[in-house]
């Protein structure tokens, strides 16, 4: 598998075509994959079972070299099973990548199996990942092309306007739709009647590079919905700044029908189980079973099968491990859980533990500190990229010299992520220093920057934004902080860049913000900030870089809020 792949040709051992062993010939080493019940289309010339002796043979060899080079006398199904382990344990890691380590608790959800070689691994991979309930399609083999067919046809077609927006625009944008959509209808055929156009515009703020997208519609409408993302996703908005649309967009889709969902019936009386056309031997868990074997088509809705079983289909076949059981729904999809929950099914799935305390009430539950290590974690993570996506300057934006983190209500570091050390020893100093002067002034929206080395800073250049975290808008106090420190290309001073070795006081390194509050309930304070930088004998020497990565350092911070909001709802305020 991977990147040493046998491919389709020579393919695995077992297509006897000189191919090497893969985890296809693992799972037919172990039984897990049956010759009888696969299409005889192997061999050189297509026609032949998969090759089962040949996987054998290559095992045999395989274990007797393990115990030649290392003393390790393992017999070949359990080389195999050690393989697949493996493969198992890289599929889990992927999946853990994008789920438990953003904070996902996979406990409560539900592991689509599709793909041809998917059902062999299922329950492996969801007993990896602490999930107990699985979903297989009736068309898992083949869901993507299933897909593909259903899929709706789009056609996008764009065109750069580069324009300030307002209302005597309005007739030109129309024209440029005309012209688009003229040119996109020539990609369809038949009648048109049953297309529908979507019409969009990127916009962004006159001198600003993150643009976002919003419908076509009235003037007003277009700023406000503007305004309601900027917010949403930056944590303020800039009301005395110009709009400019970017870029015009039209996409065409044609809506493709979609068959109804066939609900199937059950013929046979519920008492009555469903036979198996045979019993096989199936290497699992460290020992060989009995498997029975069961066609998925003679399958009825409310039937229940438990493992070790093996369920096929003319596009895969489906292993039910020991300790797990399948029960058929009435759409004909299979729905696998643990034993224990057998008799729930088709029952809503666990409710989420609250609170990560375990029965005893006084130990924390160790899997739910893991997921909240996680979320916190990449909360921080997050922040990160949205600082480096909207960021300005080469510094934070290719440089990375940024940090992320999140503290608790005292100040104290909760999770940062893996940005620049030297920025993380000192930040929590800065909150502090922010919650001893600016405290009883906090209000939601609210967010401050600082760069004092005096007070938790490293030097001038690195500017801390820092917002405080109201879980709710009634709260009376923050439950967080976030924070973004940044390098700064210039903050002014005697010299551009940092720290000049000349210099004899601190304020001919740079402009020096001891707290200064620049977003207020959620409006960016554009003047008062330009004073300070453009203020005193030294002045910055770029106000629009300083103020664009500003904008970036609070957009991640918002970001941060966001989640760490949506968590508490999800969990509930006491557990974090």
């Amino acid at each position: 598998m991977g990147p040493a792949s046998a491919g389709a040709n020579p393919g695995p051992a077992a297509y006897g075509r000189g191919g090497p062993l893969t985890v296809t010939d693992c799972n037919v080493m172990l039984g897990k994959l049956q010759p009888a019940f696969f299409p005889q289309v192997f061999g050189p010339d297509g026609d032949r079972p998969l090759n089962l002796k040949t996987v054998q043979e290559k095992f045999i060899r395989l274990a007797q070299e393990i115990d030649a080079a290392m003393g390790d006398r393992r017999s070949p199904e359990a080389v195999a099973a050690g393989f697949l382990a493996i493969a198992v344990e890289t599929m889990a890691n992927a999946i853990k990548k994008i789920s438990i380590q953003r904070g996902y608790d996979l406990t409560e959800y539900t592991l689509c199996c599709f793909g041809g070689a998917g059902g062999q691994h299922a329950c492996a991979i969801a007993e990896s990942l602490g999930m107990s309930r699985i979903f297989i399609h009736p068309y898992a083999g083949v869901l993507s092309a299933f897909g593909m067919g259903l899929a709706d046809q789009r056609k996008i077609a764009e065109r750069a306007v580069e324009k300030t927006l307002e209302p005597k625009i309005e007739a030109q944008l129309k024209q440029i739709y005309a012209e688009l959509s003229e040119s996109l209808r020539l990609d369809f055929s038949g009648d048109l009647s049953h297309l529908s156009q979507v019409k969009s515009l990127r916009l962004r703020y006159a001198g600003t590079d993150s643009p976002l997208v919003v419908s076509f519609s009235s003037f007003d409408a277009m700023k406000g919905e503007f305004e309601s993302l900027h917010r949403q996703q930056f944590g303020f908005i800039l009301p005395d700044k110009s709009l400019v649309v970017e870029v015009i967009a039209l996409e065409i889709i044609e809506t493709m029908p979609i068959p109804p969902e066939k609900k199937l019936e059950r013929s046979r009386p519920q008492s009555q189980a469903p036979k198996s056309v045979e019993t096989v031997q199936v290497y699992t868990k460290d020992q060989w079973h009995e498997a029975p074997v069961f066609q998925r088509d003679s399958l009825q809705p409310g039937d229940s099968i438990s493992g070790p079983a093996l369920i096929i289909e003319p596009t895969g076949t489906n292993v039910v491990e020991p300790g797990w059981g399948a029960v058929v729904n009435g759409l004909g999809g299979l729905v696998f859980c643990v034993k224990a929950d057998l008799e729930a099914l088709p029952l809503e799935p666990r409710q989420r533990v609250k609170d990560p305390l375990d029965s005893r009430g006084d130990q924390p539950d160790p899997v739910l500190l893991e997921i909240f290590n996680g979320i916190f974690g990449a909360i921080a993570d997050q922040m990160g990229l949205t600082l480096q996506k909207t960021s300005y300057s080469v510094n934070i934006k290719e440089r990375l010299d940024f940090s992320c983190a999140i503290f608790d209500a005292a100040g104290n570091l909760v999770a940062n992520a893996p940005h620049m050390p030297v920025h993380l020893g000192s930040m929590g100093e800065s909150i502090l220093s922010l919650m001893r002067d600016r405290q009883a002034h906090f209000q939601p929206g609210d967010v401050y920057i600082a760069n004092n080395p005096y007070n938790g800073g490293t030097h001038l250049p690195d500017i801390t934004a820092i917002t405080p975290v109201y879980l709710n808008p009634t709260d009376s106090a923050p439950t967080f902080y976030v924070a973004s420190r940044g390098h700064h290309a210039d903050i002014g001073g005697i010299t551009p860049g940092s720290m000049p070795p000349t210099s004899t006081t601190i304020h001919q390194e740079g402009i020096l913000q001891d707290n200064h509050l620049l977003v207020r309930n959620g409006e960016f304070l554009t003047e008062s900030l330009t004073e300070i930088l453009t203020a005193g004998l030294h002045p910055v020497r770029n106000t629009t870089q300083n103020i664009a990565d500003l904008q970036a350092q609070i957009a991640a911070n918002e970001r941060g809020t966001r989640e760490l909001q949506r968590i508490t709802r999800t969990y509930g305020k006491t557990t974090v």
